[in-house]
Order: structure tokens, then sequence, then C-alpha cells
């Protein structure tokens, strides 16, 4: 049965044209002031599930057209440009088939730092703004004939609209205009030529059909009552039916209604009633699982801002290998086996680790060439590749844990690199029958008729921070329509806690599907001119590779900045001068130190890489799957690099990682701030130290980052024995090596300065390199000591970060607790001057004026160094008992050269 039967019925509405139009297209209705009924591609991959193959050829056939049209020579100097959102897909298979030429889609997000080259009204639609950021601004600057893509042409007025903007800034003799159907009325044709000739330029059209569609008097009016009048019979028969099999779980507040509806004049109890979503209180639903795709390091993820036929081989030739992640992780599921993966009929072995598990399972997956006959049906519904009828998903495991019938679920605008993914996996998986169509803003009534488009309706609100606010987001025909497992592709900047939570997408597919996977692809940020300084590397400052850190500061270098331990102290304690103005003198540790802290090394290489990918784990589970790492100078940057380290390590994955300072009382560099605005999207930020202490610097971060919206405050460490953040490791308390040392531990980089007289408004906070210590570093040992323990720790760390994602990890905050104790029971009252934990112990002995040591009763090898450094400095260690802490480092309080307690005098007892 055609799918626009239902609405011709109803509304008189018909296509008259090319016999192949009720193929191409089905009807629906929406609420829209401008246009009641809405054309329904089942080629497009929207709307309805669709075979990938289908989909793609239809774009690219027309763009294999389109060159013959244009010829060689003026194709290769062509550019082609889709419509948001509906046909970025479509326009950039066009780009595609055509071969040569570069493609550039319009967009309705706005990107920070990339200023639109222009822009253009879409008047039908339910979005109408769009915007054109190219990366390169003379992209549609050339006189070489422009392709304009859409999935229709109903009246020609976005054309009109586009070519009318476009021309007055880059005009050009030649256009194209390119879709999968032609339906204007002979009217808008006669605008179109007329509008071509004022112009002075030649318009073509190329489409698979054309035709017009037939609207009686008064369609706008009577469509709409239709649509009100559905509604309230669709939340009337919610009411009225007890009856539920696994309702949706999307926001809003409209009925759930899934099982048959009461039988009513116009409402035939054909197949499941899917319509509105709502909270379901009974739901039943398969966990999520996340596939880490390899992504060639810079290929955009869509064309938002340019997309070259260079880029597309690069990505031609990464997808195998993203497929068949895709592959494994929907056979084995949420199973942590080491899957060893053959792909088509290749002889090599792609091994896939999935949760860092020793066994192997090996996974004969095609076996054929790549685009070969399939096992099972392959012949499309209809004869279009268009969704086949409802029907319920098979219970996971039926198959022998192979899905058999697979979506691959895209994401409004983003619809070509799901596209590609999908016919990519089509091809890895045997007896499998995968399909892919996209999430919309679109709002469609759905009807369960199979005279209707629109079968079904799942309902979700927007996870994307979209420029124009929050609002409802939807997927058809998705649900009721039999998926065995549905894998949702969103971009980075639409991996957000919305996303995740309860009636975000995932939440609501879930009920309908055997199995949810989650894969997400690098949001791309174009290269933004800046005015601010770059980021400085290795070699030229810090003995880091250049890779493993950009530092966001100014080098100091030649500046005299060093002062004696103890006339800092004064300065500092009188209220002289702040700690961040000078850099205490950079202790050079004895033999016997150096032997230690190699020691201590040795000792807690392997707890160190399993805390470092339990933190690195949390971090892309919670917070973002590409974070941006960027680590609180410097203590927090071996860190920073053993995290990016283990990321790479375990997942293929090549973070950023920036270090940048932040100073007590003064607050976190904005200037820093502001370039990581400008280069990556904030929300991808995750702030990295090396362990908590009292939490200080934890809620500085918070309240500097209040002015700096999009930025989250929550800091991942390594340990996190004082409870003050929720990202961590451990909270025990144990040796961090990199705390034994100062520079030739961190890259031969001082602890950061802020000064007025070296540090303007738009500088960076200051460091200097202290490359004389070249033969003390030690920097790239600790490294690849700790990061030589990754491969035992695996199981560890699978372990690990399970349990920390069952658990309660809210912070309590007891060691600032603690300390605010010990500062009054030892006669200090400023808990500045209590440092708890073996780092900040560590820290006190060699930076500060040392008073005492409290160590737990008890504490063993893990405080050696720091009985040895206050034998060295003549400072007496106190053992005691109920420490939160393995230790606790009280600075000389009211410090003056001479003095010994708060008061001036000698403080012998609490």
């Amino acid at each position: 049965m055609w799918s626009g039967r239902w609405v011709a019925d109803r509304l008189g509405v018909s296509l008259d044209g090319d016999a192949q139009l009720e193929g191409l297209l089905g009807l629906a209705l929406r609420r829209n002031p401008k246009r009641a009924h809405l054309l329904v591609s089942n080629v497009l991959g929207k709307h309805v599930p669709a075979r990938p193959a289908v989909v793609y050829e239809s774009g690219a056939g027309l763009g294999r057209r389109v060159r013959a049209l244009l010829g060689e020579a003026e194709a290769a100097r062509a550019v082609v440009l889709g419509y948001a959102e509906t046909a970025t897909g479509l326009g950039h298979a066009v780009a595609d088939g055509l071969g040569l030429a570069p493609y550039l889609h319009s967009t309705r997000r706005a990107v920070a730092g990339v200023a639109p080259v222009g822009g253009f009204e879409e008047e039908h639609s339910h979005a109408t703004s769009h915007l054109l950021l190219p990366e390169d601004a003379g992209l549609l600057g050339g006189d070489g004939p422009l392709v304009l893509v859409d999935d229709e042409f109903s009246t020609g007025r976005t054309v009109l609209n586009t070519i009318a903007a476009l021309h007055a800034g880059f005009p050009r003799s030649r256009y194209v205009v390119v879709a999968l159907v032609d339906m204007r009325s002979a009217e808008d044709r006669g605008r179109l030529e007329a509008f071509a000739a004022e112009l002075g330029a030649r318009v073509d059209l190329i489409a698979l059909a054309s035709g017009t569609v037939r609207l009686p008097e008064g369609v706008l009016e009577r469509g709409q009552e239709l649509v009100a009048e559905w509604e309230r019979e669709a939340a009337a028969a919610a009411g009225a039916s007890g009856v539920r099999c696994r309702g949706l779980r999307g926001g809003g507040p409209g009925p759930y209604i899934y099982g048959p509806a009461p039988r009513t004049s116009r409402a035939p109890a054909i197949g499941p009633q899917i319509h509105v979503s709502a909270p379901d209180p009974h739901p039943c639903a398969p966990a999520t699982s996340r596939a880490d795709l390899p992504w060639p390091p810079g290929v955009p993820d869509g064309a938002r801002h340019g997309f070259t036929p260079e880029q597309r081989e690069r990505l031609e030739a990464a997808l195998p290998a993203m497929a068949a992640r895709l592959g494994a992780t929907l056979v084995v599921g949420n199973r942590a086996d080491l899957t060893t993966l053959v792909v088509g009929n290749r002889a090599d072995l792609t091994t896939l680790v999935v949760g860092n598990r020793a066994d192997l399972t090996t996974l004969v997956v095609g076996n054929r060439a790549a685009g070969a006959a399939r096992v099972g049906t392959t012949a499309p519904a209809d004869g279009n590749g268009a969704q086949p009828p409802l029907r319920e998903a098979a219970p996971a495991g039926d198959n022998g844990g192979t899905p058999r019938r697979i979506l691959v679920l895209g994401n409004e605008e983003l619809m070509y690199v799901p596209l590609r993914l999908a016919a990519a996996l089509d091809d890895v998986l045997d007896g499998a029958e995968v399909f892919f169509s996209t999430t919309t803003r679109s709002p469609v009534l759905p009807v369960d008729d199979p005279g209707y488009a629109i079968r079904s309706r799942i309902t979700f609100p927007a996870h994307d921070a979209p420029d124009d606010g929050p609002g409802d987001r939807y997927a058809y025909n998705v649900a009721g329509a039999g998926f065995d497992a549905v894998v949702v592709v969103v971009d980075s900047r639409g991996d957000t806690p919305e996303l995740h939570a309860p009636g975000g997408l995932l939440d609501a597919v879930a009920p309908h599907t055997g199995q949810v996977l989650l894969a997400v692809v690098p949001s791309y940020v174009p290269e933004v001119a800046s005015s601010m300084p770059e980021p400085l590397r290795g070699p030229a400052f810090s003995s880091y590779e250049p890779e493993d850190v950009g530092w966001l500061l100014q080098d100091l270098s030649g500046v005299e900045l060093e002062a004696p331990t103890e006339e800092r102290e004064e300065a500092i304690q009188s209220g002289g001068a702040h700690y961040a103005e000078s850099l205490p003198v950079e202790y050079q540790p004895s033999e016997q130190y150096q032997a230690l802290f190699h020691a201590a090394l040795k000792t807690s290489a392997r707890r160190m890489a399993r805390a470092v990918g339990a933190v690195t784990e949390t971090v892309l589970a919670e917070r973002s799957p590409r974070p941006v790492l960027v680590s609180l100078a410097r203590a927090g940057t071996p860190v920073g690099v053993l995290m990016r380290r283990w990321a790479r390590h375990a997942h293929g994955l090549d973070l950023p990682h920036y270090a940048v300072s932040i100073v007590r009382g003064r607050g976190i560099d904005r200037v820093a701030l502001r370039w990581l605005a400008e280069h990556h999207d904030p929300r991808d930020v995750v702030f990295v130290d090396g362990w908590t202490g009292k939490g200080a610097i934890t809620r500085e971060l918070a309240e500097a980052l209040e002015e700096f919206p999009g930025f989250d405050p929550r800091i991942a460490v390594l340990a996190d024995p004082g409870q003050c953040v929720d990202t961590y490791g451990t909270r025990d308390d144990f040796l961090i090596p990199s705390a034994c040392l100062n520079s030739t531990v961190s890259g031969l980089i001082s602890r950061t300065v802020l000064r007025a007289d070296l540090v303007g408004p738009q500088d960076f906070h200051g460091a200097k390199f202290y490359g004389e210590l070249a033969g003390a570093d030690v920097s790239r040992a600790f490294l690849d000591v700790v990061a030589g323990r990754f491969g035992e720790v695996g199981e560890d760390v699978a372990r690990d970060a399970k349990e920390l994602a069952a658990a309660d990890r809210t912070p309590t905050w007891a060691g600032w607790a603690a300390v605010e104790r010990i500062s009054e029971e030892y006669g200090i009252h400023d808990v500045n001057l209590v440092k708890p934990g073996v780092g900040e112990t560590t820290r006190v002995l060699l930076r500060r004026v040392p008073w005492k040591i409290l160590a737990q009763r008890g504490a063993g090898a893990d405080l050696d160094h720091v009985r040895l450094l206050a034998g060295q400095r003549g400072v007496p260690v106190e053992e005691v008992d109920g420490l939160p802490y393995s230790c606790v480092g009280l600075i000389h309080p009211r410090y003056t050269r001479g003095a010994t307690g708060a008061d001036g005098k000698a403080v012998t007892g609490r």
C-alpha cells in the first residue's frame, strides 16, 4: 500500500507526475503553521529507516549525473552546498558521486570563533535560518559552478533565497540544483526561470523524479484540524487502555501508547500503537553500551565547515575498522572479552580490546567481498529500501547474540557519517539487515496505519545545547519496527548528560530494541585565528615530548625569581608578598634521596598505573568520550600526560592535553580559559590534578569558573584522600612519586608565577624552564615506568572502573574537617598552613618552612622519603592516631626568622 494513501483519502492531496513518485514519497501531517502536509522520502534516511546502500546511491547517482552535465573541467571547479538538516547527508553523497568537488552544508548550529560567510532563510521549514560556516572563507569565492542540493523542491523559494544571498557576495555564471524529487508547479518553474534570466546565470535542475502536489482549497486549515483531532484521540486512547508492553520513556507530557489501542471509528487496531512519548512507570530496557571508534585524526564529522575529496578518502580508509569495532560490540554486547575479528576475506586480524580481558574469542564476520550478496532477505520493501512493516524486536540473545535487524540512527544534521558507518557495517555483518535513519527537530503526527508514512514517534529533549534553546526532538518509525539493535551515532557536542538522562534519547529508544549501542564521533572545530599566544611545547619549553602537553604559560626563564625559602615564608606570612610572586630555590636531592625516589617509583608504579587507568576510564565514560585534558600546573601535569597515554593505550585515542596555572587566592588563568574556549568545546574540558589535600584548589577552581559558563569545575585526580571530588582513581593516601621532586619530575618546569609587572591582562601566567637541570631530570623516566605497567593492570582497571561507576562518590569534605580540627588543636588557626596528605607534606618539606610532621601511627614505607627530608631539615615527626591521611605537614605559623610558634614563641604542646 502507498504510504500516502491515508492523507490522500482525508485531505484530497495527490501526487501527479512520474510513475516512481509513490515509491519515493509518502505523505504525513505535521504541526506547522505554513504547510500542514509533509512529503516523506523513502530513500533519504531521515524519517523512514532505509537500507544504507539505497540511501547513499540515491545521492551518489545524482552526483554522477551532475558530473556528466558539467564535464570534467567544470566539475573540478564546482562546489556542492547541501541544506540542513534534512539534506546534509544527501548533499554529501551527491558530492561523492561528483567526485571532484568540496562539499559544505548549511547549519543551524553556531560555532564559537567561526564567522558566517553567509546565510539564508527556508520559508516552509520548521526551523528557518541557515548559516554558512566554512573553515576556508574562500570556499564559496570561486567562479565555478555551485551545486545546491535539497531533498525536495516544492516551490523553489529556498533555492531562490540561497542563490540571491550568495550571488550578491559570490557571483557566478552557473548553478545546478539537485533534488530527489522536483514537485514545483508550473508557476514555480516559471518563477525560477525568470529569476535566472534576471540574474544572468544558467540554472540547471536534476532530480530522480518530478511531478506536482495537488492541494485542494483549505487544505492547510483542514490539515491542522486533523492533526489536533488525532492527537486528542491518541491521548484519550492512552487513558482508556490499560494495556502496555514496553512504554516510551522519552520526555514530554504526552501519553505513552504501546500495544493494542481501543478500536475507535477511525483508529485501526493494526500493530503496536506507539504515538507520543512519556515516562513509563514500568520500564524494561537493555543497558546502553559504547563503542570507541578509531576515528581518523583531522577528519571532520561532517561538512558543517567543509569537506574535501581528500578527507573523504581518509574517512573511507578508516570505515572498515570502525565498522568492525561496531560489529564486534554488537555481537558480544556487554561481554568483556578480548575479541579477534576477521573482516571480509582479509588475512590480517584486527584485534579489538573490550574490557582489557586476556581471554580470546575468535569471531569470523563476513568471508565475502565488501558489497557482495548478503545472507537473508535483501529485497527492499516496496522496491525502494524503506522500512519493512512494524513488528516487535526479537528478545536479546534469540539470534545467538548476533542482532539480525540493526538500525544506525544519526542525529539531526549528522547524517553522512552515520550513513557511511551503516553501509560499512552492512558489509561486515553476514545475515544481518542494516537500516539507517536520523533524528529530527520537525514535529510530525504519527498514525499507525500502513497507508501513512509516519507510523510511530519517539520524543526526547534536545541534547546538544542548541542555539535556539531546549526543545523536543523526534525519532520516527523506530518504535515497533522490530530492530534487534539500535546504534545511536552522535558527535561529541551531543554526548551530554541530557543524552544519557532518564527521558533522553538513549533511554527513550531502549525499550524498543534488544540492544542500544552509542558511537560518538569527535565534533570538528576549525582552527581559529587568534591574537592570543600559542601554547609552549617541548623541547623548547619543558623536557616532555611536544605532543605530551601544551603549556598555556609564558616563558620567564630569563627572569630572576628565586628567593631563599626563609625569606619567601616571612614575606608570605607577613602579607608582604603572595607565594606566586616568587619561586623557591629548586631543591637538589642527595644521592640517598634520589635512591629513595627510584625505590618508591618501583614500588608504587603498578598502583599508580591502576589509578591512572581507573580515573581515565571514569572520565571517558562520564565526562566526555573525547575529553580535552587540562592539567593544573605543575603537579597535575605528569598525571595528565599519563591519562593521555592510557587513553591511547586502551582506546587508541589521541587526546589533547594542556597545562594551565591556578593560584590560590588569585584564581585560574583567565587568558588560558579564553584560549581553551576559542579552540575547544568547553564542555569537553576536564581539569586534572595529582591529588587532593583539603580541597582548597577544588574550591578555588569552582569559584573561578563561575564567570566562564560551559566549563565543568569538577577536577579529576589520581588520589582523593580528602574526599573533595567525585572523579578519582583512588581515595587512598599513597605515595605518588612525582610528589617527591620538583621540576625534575615535571618536565623541568617551575611552579607558576603571577606578578603584575610580569603578567599583563592579555598574558598567560608565567613559569621557568630549568634546562640547566637536564642531567638530573627524571620526568620521562617516571612516565615510562608507570606507563610500562599499563599492560598488567587491565583487569584491575576494568574492575575498579565498574566499582567506581556503581559507588556513591559524593564528596564528603572529610579532609577539610580534619584540617580545621588540626589547625585549632595545634594553635595554628590558619587552615592554609596545614597541608594534609603525603603529597602536600612533601611539598612543605621541599618548598616551605616546616614546623612539624604528623604521621599516622604505623605508616610504612610510603613515608620513608618524608622521614628522610624531615631529618635533613631538622623537623620533628610526631606519630598520632586518627588521621584520615597518612601524614600532615604543618607550616611554621606566622614565621619570622628565629621565631618558632604562632605567637613568635616556642609551642611546646597542643
